[in-house]
């Protein structure tokens, strides 16, 4: 390929110094000393990062609505999804050690979507990558809360916010202010309820992101598979076992139904099967023509599709 070159000379105090912009990947400085004697011309080269002026566009091409906290929600979606990062670390959305108090999963018979993060309200919560705001205001059950898109498509929730320092179309860096912590909307207690969602489907924070001082992101290339898109198959009590697809040739071969004879023990309930071996109850009836509320009986036996 043919390059471009533009040359500018300056004269400083003795120096005359050349740039050239090479149109494919850098800006090449020449310094030639004038009046000093026994200097040697120097070469500075400095890379040219094209701007993607693209990637506003492209995030906000679809399905953007700053009205609605989920403007997806009729939108069928094919699994696995896939999910690329540019980055391998996020930006911790607080400053201070991250403690989980509620994690992703099913609590008090609703599902939790989200993972609950201690603070103290006025404490300030940061955006744990680059984006643009979609959703800025209150919501009825998350109360004040803030949504960003990111540009490989992937949005964050920061729920139960006292104060919102950002607007909808804002462009917000990783690791920057966007609101403080709180306990508005439907809350017990001061905490930051935060939720991942690609395309609409929530999904479990901890397959994404990992919750420690390392503030690593799992790996450059996820696909998600519907056992971490549903509440019903974790518990909110306790952290879910972690089974990481990063090839799409894996995260199909998960699809792959294997069924298990399962022997009703003394003291079990649907509930606790289905806790237990990480099938949901409607699997469970479904496969075996029971309903929810039919009585379960010692030794009886149950195919469970895993």
């Amino acid at each position: 390929m043919q390059r471009l070159f533009i040359t500018l000379s300056v004269i400083l105090i003795g120096l005359k110094v050349n740039a050239q912009i090479n149109s494919e990947d850098s800006l090449k400085i020449i310094i030639e000393p004038k009046i000093a004697k026994g200097l040697s011309k120097q070469e500075v080269f400095i890379p040219i990062i094209d701007a993607d002026t693209t990637k506003s566009s492209d995030i906000k091409g679809e399905f953007w609505d700053t009205v609605s906290f989920n403007p997806y929600r009729n939108e069928v979606v094919k699994f696995p999804l896939q999910i690329t990062f540019q980055d391998s670390n996020y930006a911790s959305p607080i400053s201070k050690n991250k403690v989980i108090t509620s994690r992703y999963g099913w609590r008090r018979g609703r599902p939790h979507q989200g993972i609950d993060i201690d603070l103290v309200t006025g404490d300030s919560v940061y955006s744990i990558l680059d984006g643009i705001v979609r959703y800025a205001r209150y919501s009825r059950g998350h109360g004040k809360v803030v949504v960003v898109r990111h540009y490989n498509g992937l949005e964050t929730a920061y729920a139960h916010l006292s104060s919102i320092n950002v607007k909808p179309n804002d462009s917000v860096a990783k690791g920057q202010f966007i609101g403080k912590g709180g306990n508005t909307g439907r809350s017990t207690g001061s905490h930051l309820h935060l939720v991942t969602s690609y395309k609409g489907q929530y999904i479990h924070p901890e397959y994404i992101f990992n919750f420690n001082e390392d503030n690593k992101i799992r790996a450059q290339e996820l696909w998600v598979t519907k056992e971490w898109t549903r509440a019903s198959f974790h518990s909110a009590r306790r952290k879910s076992k972690l089974k990481l697809y990063t090839t799409e040739k894996e995260a199909l071969a998960s699809l792959v139904k294997t069924k298990k004879i399962y022997v009703v023990k003394s003291g079990d309930t649907l509930s606790r099967i289905s806790k237990r071996n990480n099938v949901s109850i409607a699997s469970i009836c479904k496969t075996n023509s029971i309903r929810k509320s039919s009585t379960l009986k010692i030794g009886q036996k149950l195919v469970l599709e895993l």
